[in-house]
């Protein structure tokens, strides 16, 4: 890929992601998502578990996964879909960063990891 090509992607991700950089300065910001979703809608456990054709404790066994980090993109969906929402996800970088300024730094650091083994090498041959 091309370097013009890359800085328009990485523009176009900085621009599709920027309510989620916003969310991720959060903490926790997706933490119990499925819970918050399900009460602030007042949908009871029953009318989600008859739709998923599971027990009741199956729906409060999927938003504790959901909260532990363990539950599966297919289960998170289906859980969504119960509750007529739909999961919509997102990867930015941490602290609130650009892609492309993240792009940037990663560039500089490789640059002076170059150099400090460079340096290293001419060191180990001179002693």
């Amino acid at each position: 890929m091309q370097a013009k090509e890359k800085e328009k992607l990485l523009r176009k991700l900085d621009a599709e992601m920027r309510t989620f950089r916003r969310a991720a300065k959060e903490v926790n910001p997706t933490n119990g998502l499925l819970w918050a979703v399900r009460t602030a809608l007042r949908i009871p456990v029953k009318e989600i578990a008859e739709k998923l054709e599971v027990k009741r404790c199956a729906v409060f066994e999927l938003e504790a996964s959901e909260v532990r980090n363990s539950i599966s993109l297919r289960a998170l969906t289906r859980m969504a879909e119960a509750m007529e929402c739909q999961v919509v996800y997102g990867i930015v970088p941490k602290y609130g960063k650009t892609m492309e300024g993240l792009a940037e730094e990663r560039h500089w650091r490789k640059g002076l990891e170059k150099s400090r083994e460079q340096k290293s090498r001419e060191q180990g041959l001179r002693d």
